[in-house]
C-alpha cells in the first residue's frame, strides 16, 4: 500500500523553492486568496497539490480540491473516490462533478471540464482555479498544433494565466516544470499517484506525441526538448501579445470616420470596413495579424490561413475585386479605399 500523504511534514525540496520564487516573480497567486485546485489524481496534479499545501503557511491560501469525472475510462468512479479520500486526509474542501454522458473525445472532455471548474469556482467563491499543466504539456501542445497547421496563437495555447469567466482566472503554476520532475517528486515523497491507463492509449494523437514522438526527440535530437519547446512557446507568447496590441492600434486607425463619405454598394449589406491606405506599407506580419483580428471580430469565427490570405490580397487589389464566400453569404471586397466585409443578398 502506498504511504498516506501527510501535510504536517514538509520535506522542502528544490521544487518547493522554485515554485515559491516563481509565484513571487510572476505574481500568479496572491496571499490569503481562495484557490481551487483541479486534481485528477495523476502525478502532475498531485505534485501541484502537495506543493501548494506545503507553501500554504507562507502564503495563507484557502485551498479546495475539484475533481471532474468524465465517466471514462471504466474505473473513473474509483479514481474520483481516490481523489476524495486524499482531500479528506489533507482536510481540504472537496467538490466533484460527473459528466452527464461518457466523454471519450479529448476536446469535448476538456470543454466540459473547464465549464465545470468555472461553475464550481463561482458557486464556492474561488476567484482562481489552478491546473497542473507542465512544460511537457506545453511542448506537446506546440507540436500538436504545429502539425495541425496552427498559427502562432495555437503554438502558445497554454499560457500562465487566462480568464475562465469574467470573475474566475485559470492559472498554471507548473509550466516551467517537466513531467519527469513531477514524477520524481511524487516518487520521492511516496505520494499515491493514480495511474490513468488512458494516458497510454495511442488512439489519442496527443498520447502518441507523449509516448512516441517526444521520447524519440529526446533520444535522437535533444534530451531537454520539453524545456526547449516550452521556452519557444514562451517567446512566441510574448511576441503574439505585442503583435496583438499593435494590430489592434492599426485597426482602430483604419476605421471609417462617421462623418466621412464612403463609396456605397447598393447590392450588398456592409458589415464592416477598413481604410486600405492605412494598411498599406505596414509590415506583413502586422497586416496579417490585423486582418485576422478583423475577420475574427466580424465573422465571429477563427479564420484560417486561406481566408486571411484572400482578404490580405485586397489591400492592394484593383477596385471592385472580391473574394469568394468567406462564411455563408459573407465576402470581402475592395471598393475605392475601403476593404469591406459584406453580406450578399439571398436568392429572391
Amino acid at each position: 500500500m502506498s504511504p498516506r500523504p501527510n501535510s504536517s511534514t514538509v520535506d522542502w525540496t528544490p521544487l518547493h523553492a522554485q515554485l515559491h520564487q516563481l509565484l513571487r516573480q510572476r505574481q500568479l497567486l496572491e496571499k490569503h486568496q481562495p484557490i481551487l485546485v483541479a486534481v485528477s489524481g495523476g502525478q502532475d496534479s498531485l505534485c501541484l497539490l502537495k506543493l501548494l499545501l506545503d507553501l500554504q503557511p507562507k502564503w495563507h491560501w484557502s485551498l479546495g480540491v475539484a475533481h471532474c469525472d468524465h465517466r471514462w475510462p471504466p474505473d473513473s468512479s474509483a479514481n474520483a473516490a481516490h481523489v476524495a479520500q486524499m482531500a479528506q486526509q489533507w482536510q481540504l474542501p472537496y467538490f466533484s462533478r460527473t459528466a452527464p454522458q461518457v466523454l471519450k473525445r479529448e476536446a469535448e472532455g476538456r470543454n466540459w471540464r473547464y465549464q465545470v471548474l468555472a461553475e464550481i469556482a463561482q458557486a464556492q467563491g474561488y476567484p482562481t482555479v489552478v491546473t497542473a499543466h507542465t512544460a511537457s504539456d506545453r511542448a506537446e501542445t506546440l507540436l500538436f498544433n504545429l502539425m495541425r497547421g496552427s498559427g502562432t496563437d495555437g503554438l502558445t495555447a497554454l499560457k500562465w494565466r487566462r480568464p475562465l469567466t469574467t470573475d474566475v482566472d485559470l492559472v498554471r503554476p507548473l509550466l516551467a516544470v517537466t513531467r519527469s520532475v513531477t514524477g520524481n517528486f511524487c516518487q520521492t515523497l511516496g505520494l499515491p499517484v493514480w495511474e490513468d491507463q488512458m494516458n497510454r492509449d495511442l488512439s489519442y494523437r496527443r498520447n502518441r506525441i507523449r509516448c512516441e514522438l517526444l521520447p524519440y526527440l529526446r533520444e535522437h535530437f535533444n534530451p531537454q526538448v520539453d524545456v526547449t519547446l516550452a521556452h519557444t512557446a514562451e517567446l512566441l507568447a510574448a511576441e503574439v501579445a505585442y503583435l496583438d496590441a499593435a494590430a489592434n492600434t492599426l485597426l482602430q486607425s483604419a476605421q471609417p470616420d462617421p462623418n466621412e463619405d464612403c463609396i456605397l454598394n447598393p447590392s450588398a449589406e456592409i458589415i464592416a470596413q477598413l481604410a486600405r491606405s492605412r494598411l498599406q506599407n505596414q509590415p506583413l506580419a502586422l497586416q496579417r495579424r490585423a486582418i485576422y483580428q478583423f475577420l475574427q471580430t466580424t465573422l465571429e469565427v477563427a479564420p484560417n490561413y486561406d481566408q486571411v490570405d484572400k482578404v490580405m490580397a485586397l489591400i492592394t487589389a484593383p477596385n471592385r475585386t472580391r473574394t469568394d464566400p468567406l462564411k455563408g453569404p459573407f465576402i470581402a471586397e475592395a471598393m475605392g479605399d475601403w476593404l469591406r466585409i459584406v453580406r450578399l443578398p439571398g436568392p429572391a
